[in-house]
């Protein structure tokens, strides 16, 4: 199953970095920058969170929520936020039920090799749960101006 604009977005209960649980109804009434990204520390990854993070002041201006999701671990994620001092939560999503529920885990290949991994993709959800924006061509470099556009 893929999602579209105008669907509901799946609901998500995970853990962040510091354990803590966070349901995506907690944000019922913001807006939400759901990212989705293969790997905590590898030069993509990290230019995709600084970009968020540079703008993070002007995104929270316009009312968004910036959430991370990847397979990483907790312990992974408070170093990776740690070493690039992100601003905002990282999911664990150790069991990949929120990557599967969003249809972001697929085969993907690299010298041609293939592998199951997250296809980096950003959904921009509306105040009401709602999906707003699908972002699959994701600029790593200037995703946080991708997003304002």
């Amino acid at each position: 199953m893929s999602l579209i604009v105008g669907n509901p977005a799946p609901s998500i209960r995970a853990k962040n970095q510091n354990g803590n649980v966070v349901n995506l109804s907690d944000f019922l009434g913001k807006k939400v920058i759901l990212y989705f990204y293969p790997k905590d520390a590898t030069p993509a990854c990290t230019a995709q969170a600084c970009s968020l993070r540079d703008n993070y002041q002007m995104l929270l201006a316009k009312g968004y929520i910036v959430l991370g999701v990847s397979v990483d671990n907790e312990k992974s994620h408070q170093k990776f936020i740690k070493k690039h001092e992100l601003p905002f939560d990282l999911l664990a999503d150790i069991d990949k039920k929120i990557v599967n529920d969003y249809a972001v885990w697929a085969e993907k290949s690299m010298y041609g090799r293939t592998y199951m991994g997250i296809v980096r993709t950003t959904f921009v959800i509306d105040e009401k749960g709602i999906i707003e924006e699908i972002i699959q061509k994701v600029d790593t470099k200037n995703h946080a101006e991708q997003i304002l556009g």
